[in-house]
């Protein structure tokens, strides 16, 4: 078996942290392909070396000395090197960087990467795995999209049959420039290397044993979600849930791997296991998956007798929007009656030109404007066969005094998505939670 493993920034933040990881690998022989992000906070007073790497590249632009952050950021590597007791020689290496950064030689996504490749090059000398720089195998496309057919291919390639270690977070240009992906982007490199090597699972480990069922800034100690299906999981990442990077999800789908998302520092938790499909039903009794939501959207509601028979009118509306760079996330709509949902962020610079274009285009009877909404998501592959979920939420709801101001549905069933006010947001998770999960 083959256990395609990233650990992520809070499992790279110190020399302990190394040896917990240390650990896990030993613990099976299946986890021979490593993936790392770099070093993350020790404590919430600490620094991510991502944020100052960024931060140095902007005060070298600006003309601004940054000695003092370079060196927070070489001294948090050369500490772990000499905890750990390493025979590595990065001092060269880290002079050579700053050289370049005072020039202004090095771009942001070349500088940034160097909290990956060192963070790799450390583990990979701790663990006496094969380093493998991500610029020899992840290939992008000059559009900035990965070339998954040569990006396969070159991994294959670059293994020699040993355990490796490889950066995440970046790759290569066509014209030789190093080019990261967006944040969080280390879970793209570790499905991708799963996907190439078409791995058995793909683990990844971070500092909570799973996907949570709700926001624990909201819920006290929300349950562990132990199965979710890749449907259900980008249900809850659009609708708020902070999961996975959002391009993880693919390479792995393609190829069927499964997920699992495991925390370093209790590596004993199952975690959760994240597939196609599940074929058998570890708690028959619980029917909703997951519950999140977003704030701050703003719902346009327009009305006009005879819509239904009018060709072309929600056409209209999205024809408009879209001319103003505005993505529309809901559209629920009645026989003579449509609303749609957006973020209030992208709606509110061009919100009263939209409202002219839609009324000159439409000739609605009526057109309002309802800001302040938060959409709340009740997602669950098993709603769709249970009978009066949706009268148990809104019976939950309205015994909280949560007025509804918005409803819909996807066709697959998965969701049950409502809009409420933005002060009733919190208490209408709550409240789902205690409801269905409780």
């Amino acid at each position: 078996m083959l256990k395609v493993t990233k650990f992520g920034g809070s499992s790279m933040a110190d020399a302990g942290q190394y040896r917990k990881i240390r650990d896990i690998i030993q613990a099976d022989r299946g986890r021979r392909v490593v993936v790392v992000s770099a070093a993350g906070k020790r404590d919430k007073n600490d620094h991510k070396i991502t944020d100052l790497l960024y931060l140095c590249h902007a005060h070298t632009q600006y003309g601004v000395d940054c000695d003092r952050i370079f060196e927070m950021i070489t001294s948090r590597y050369l500490g772990i090197r000499d905890e750990l007791d390493l025979k590595l020689d990065l001092e060269s290496e880290f002079a050579e960087l700053k050289k370049r950064l005072d020039a202004k030689a090095i771009s942001a996504d070349e500088l940034v990467s160097r909290g990956e490749y060192f963070s790799a090059k450390l583990m990979a000398a701790f663990l006496g795995f094969q380093f493998v720089d991500a610029i020899e195998w992840i290939k992008f496309k000059f559009d900035g999209t990965v070339d998954q057919d040569a990006t396969y291919s070159a991994l294959k390639k670059t293994l020699k049959g040993k355990g490796v270690v490889i950066p995440g977070f970046y790759g290569l240009m066509p014209d030789g420039n190093i080019r990261t992906f967006t944040r969080g982007g280390s879970d793209i490199t570790g499905a991708l290397a799963a996907a190439a090597l078409d791995a058995d699972v793909y683990e990844n480990w971070t500092d909570v044993s799973g996907i949570l069922m709700a926001d624990p800034r909201i819920v006290d100690n929300p349950m562990v979600i132990p199965e979710v299906t890749y449907d259900e999981l980008r249900e809850l990442s659009y609708s708020g849930a902070q999961v996975l990077h959002e391009g993880t999800i693919f390479p792995v789908r393609e190829k069927n791997i499964p997920l699992n998302i495991r925390n370093t520092n209790a590596p004993e938790d199952p975690g959760t296991m994240i597939r196609e499909r599940f074929s058998g039903d570890t708690d028959p009794e619980r029917f909703i998956t997951g519950i999140t939501g977003k704030k701050d959207f703003t719902i346009l509601h327009l009305s006009k007798r005879g819509m239904s028979n009018e060709v072309g009118v929600l056409r209209k509306i999205l024809t408009v929007l879209e001319r103003h760079g505005v993505s529309v996330d809901y559209a629920p709509n009645g026989i003579d009656c449509v609303s749609v949902v957006m973020p209030s962020a992208a709606i509110a610079p061009c919100l009263y030109t939209v409202l002219g274009e839609i009324q000159q285009e439409v000739k609605p009877d009526t057109l309002d404007v309802h800001d302040e909404i938060a959409v709340v998501a009740a997602v669950g592959r098993k709603m769709a066969f249970r009978p009066g979920i949706s009268g148990k939420i809104f019976a939950a709801l309205g015994q909280a005094d949560i007025n509804i101001r918005m409803i819909n549905q996807g066709p697959d069933e998965l969701n049950i998505i409502f809009g409420v006010d933005n002060r009733d947001f919190a208490t209408a998770i709550r409240v789902l939670y205690n409801s269905f999960v409780k």
